[in-house]
């Protein structure tokens, strides 16, 4: 070989080296701006995270490409990146690194040819929060309502997202564009002809005394709506949020009642949102009985009988709910000892009752009964005597 051909080979090769190494720096794409997203899904069903699910389609040269991907001044956790390419079985990531001082990272991927591919980037998200709100309307009657759903989405994230699906729980996607900084509040569901039962409800260690020497009761009014198919609800849990309440006022106008914080209702639980205080269900409470049994030794079971005096103003029957603290009885007729009472509803009572299996404890009593509407516009005094025993005292 000619000391000149020698050189020419020598000054090809040069020259494929500088072009091949141009070719892998022009594959140095920053994915905060370019290319734009193609795809995103914003996941809101934990409570603590955001996930976020992006798709776009990168330009690969034949070769080694390095793939930028940065988040400065946004809220991105940088331990949750995955970085996927769809579709292309030849197209592999060869390795990851993090540039040092930067809020960034830079993915190593060999295409075996010049390529568009589409990738998949997902992370987790912080500065996205949301809050639920209801709207209920209740009818005229005081039999049904329709109940309505709302979220608020908050983007505090300082990263905009055009047209993104929103995710609030596995089966529910709603696509909405969502700017930095930005408020959304958006309708979720509308759930027409939900019966609804109008309770009252007393209990002095839950609710208090309206007046303590006459040992009248508070009496809290409450809407009780089950979150069941049978409702026309029960297909997912209704998360927290607080409620506005309004009525149909039979003239064509909606009066507002107030408004409650309604709690998280699993499926197949209840509901109970506060109205205020009650005017036409009067409710004293006295200490009929107090006695104790022994049964050997220093053991005994001590026997108290409450008494629940009603009035009832209303023309219909109204259900009323009694909540016990067993643990106050016990500190004020027994001792206060820090020990659980063991109990038991005593033989002496005189009434149809019904035990609220969910809400009563070791430490609560809840129960209900109906209470009779007044005649010829009087109440009629309803005595109702719950008979508990505190067993196994010493």
């Amino acid at each position: 070989m000619t000391s000149t051909r020698f050189w020419r080979q020598a000054a090809l090769v040069l020259t494929l080296a500088c072009v091949g190494f141009a070719g892998v720096a022009s594959a140095r794409i920053k994915l905060i701006t370019l290319p734009v997203r193609e795809r995103v899904e914003v996941r809101l069903e934990h409570e603590a995270a955001t996930f976020v699910e992006e798709e776009r389609i990168v330009p690969l040269l034949a070769g080694a490409n390095q793939v930028d991907f940065s988040w400065a001044n946004t809220r991105v956790d940088a331990d949750s990146i995955v970085f996927r390419v769809l579709g292309e079985e030849d197209v592999r990531v060869l390795s990851v690194s993090y540039p040092p001082g930067e809020d960034a990272l830079v993915w190593h991927v060999y295409a075996p040819k010049t390529s568009a591919a589409r990738v998949r980037i997902s992370y987790l998200l912080g500065g996205i929060s949301k809050k639920y709100n209801y709207r209920a309307l209740v009818s005229h009657d005081e039999k049904s309502l329709t109940l309505a759903q709302y979220v608020r989405v908050r983007n505090d994230a300082n990263e905009a997202f055009t047209k993104a699906g929103l995710w609030l729980r596995p089966e529910q996607r709603i696509e909405r564009q969502l700017g930095r900084a930005q408020t959304r509040e958006i309708l979720i569901e509308r759930w027409r002809e939900v019966p609804v039962v109008k309770t009252f409800s007393v209990g002095e260690a839950v609710y208090g005394w309206l007046d303590q020497p006459r040992q009248k009761l508070k009496v809290a009014l409450h809407y009780l709506l089950k979150n069941d198919t049978a409702s026309g609800l029960g297909t997912a849990p209704l998360p927290a949020g607080k409620a506005r309440i309004f009525q149909d006022d039979g003239a064509g106008a909606n009066a507002f009642l107030g408004e409650d914080w309604g709690r998280r209702t699993a499926l197949g639980e209840e509901m109970r949102l506060f109205l205020g205080l009650s005017r036409d269900v009067v409710v004293e409470r006295k200490v009929h009985k107090n006695e104790r049994e022994r049964i050997e030794g220093n053991l005994f079971d001590q026997h108290i009988i409450l008494r629940y005096r009603v009035e009832n103003f209303k023309n219909g029957s109204v259900r009323l709910y009694v909540e016990e603290s067993l643990n106050s009885l016990k500190r004020s007729f027994v001792d206060n000892s820090p020990r659980l009472p063991q109990w038991a509803i005593g033989p002496q009572t005189n009434f149809q009752l019904t035990v609220d299996a969910r809400r009563t404890s070791v430490d609560a009593l809840v129960f209900y009964a109906q209470i009779p509407p007044a005649k010829d516009g009087k109440a009629e005094k309803t005595d109702l005597d719950l008979h508990l025993v505190l067993k196994n005292e010493w």
